[in-house]
């Protein structure tokens, strides 16, 4: 069974045969670090160590040593309950402790374990965490949107294009959608990013999809969901007016929805990667992708490589918050990137210890 990223995207893993060659916990090895971010739709987890020297962006200097994503939807109900299900969080549970098997096997000496929107959400989500640490030994932490937020730009931020004056970085999740304004500082030479603006909207493939409905989606309840979604997004773009008058603006995805937009763009018969991650798309190529996406039946998605079963219910649900992000903020092009939170926790990881040892950010 192939591994699948956030929202189910096949996640960034190496190849098993490479993956394999690293052994489980070797002495005087470079310390090895873990990022583990459990979503509303995925539970994901990615172990590295440093590869050389970071970059102010970030997301250089990995080697990735092992990957596991699996769909676990332990944000499943929860819009109309306000709870975590016992079905979803027994699924998670399973994956969490796989994941911790992984980290033992490596011999991990970092970690930090983050849980986003459904634990945030869930009237029982901090029960969740004791019981998660109870039956695993894993330490889960509730991030607020906030982090979530800067972690996300850390990650993928050093795929902007060092000339733009303006990037919106988005993270479509499970159960809720990150837009950071990212705007070049003073040495942009360096290419680094700072936040100036971001939001947290509370909606994502999940919470959309069980809302609407994913399985028989028309043109009208397409637009409804795209409407549901601007008006959430309404008042981040009032605040971001000023922002979007400025020029070389780029839009920057990081999600299953873009990935999945891209792997139908470059008509892969099964997720790649190595192809999406990084891929300038302009506006003309994504609006053929999503009508492609659009024009599918249920049966049609799901045996599609890039989205699978799993997915074809939620696909088209991000594809909509994706049109009402790109309606409100229009731009020539898109990057697409596979990296995000997970890759912001590394990075942040190795850098603290880089400073307390001495070396410098």
């Amino acid at each position: 069974m192939s591994s699948v990223g956030e929202e189910g995207r096949p996640s960034s893993a190496p190849p098993r045969d490479e993956r394999e060659k690293e052994p489980a916990a070797r002495p005087h090895a470079a310390p090895l670090y873990a990022a583990l971010d459990l979503g509303t739709n995925n539970c994901r987890l990615l172990v590295a160590r440093p590869a050389g020297g970071l970059t102010p962006t970030g997301a250089e200097g990995l080697r990735i040593v092992d990957a596991y994503s699996r769909i676990v939807r332990l944000g499943e109900g929860l819009s109309q309950t306000g709870r975590l299900g016992e079905p979803a969080m027994s699924r998670t549970l399973e994956a969490l402790d796989i994941c911790r098997e992984k980290m033992d096997r490596r011999g991990v000496t970092r970690a930090r374990l983050i849980a986003t929107e459904a634990c945030r959400a869930a009237a029982n989500g901090p029960e969740f965490v004791a019981r998660v640490r109870e039956e695993t030994g894993l330490r889960l932490e509730i991030i607020d949107r906030e982090t979530e937020a800067r972690l996300a730009a850390v990650g993928c931020g050093s795929l902007a294009d060092p000339r733009a004056e303006g990037v919106l970085l988005f993270d479509i999740g499970g159960g809720s959608t990150e837009i950071v304004w990212l705007a070049p500082d003073r040495d942009r030479s360096q290419g680094v990013r700072s936040v100036t603006i971001w939001t947290s909207i509370e909606l994502g493939v999940v919470s959309l999809a069980e809302r609407f409905g994913g399985h028989n989606v028309d043109d009208e309840t397409f637009e409804a969901m795209v409407d549901a979604f601007d008006d959430k997004l309404a008042p981040f773009v009032e605040k971001a007016m000023a922002q979007r008058a400025c020029g070389r603006f780029h839009l920057l995805g990081t999600s299953g929805t873009v990935t999945t937009v891209a792997g139908i763009h470059l008509d892969l018969p099964r997720y790649d990667r190595r192809r999406v991650d990084g891929l300038w798309m302009s506006a003309d190529q994504a609006d053929d992708a999503v009508w492609r996406l659009r024009a599918m039946n249920y049966d049609e998605r799901a045996a599609n490589g890039c989205i699978g079963h799993e997915r074809a219910d939620l696909v088209l649900a991000g594809c909509a918050i994706l049109e009402a992000i790109r309606r409100a903020f229009p731009a020539p092009r898109i990057r697409i990137a596979d990296r995000g939170l997970r890759e912001g926790i590394l990075v942040e990881l190795m850098r603290a210890d880089r400073l307390r040892a001495g070396g410098g950010a």
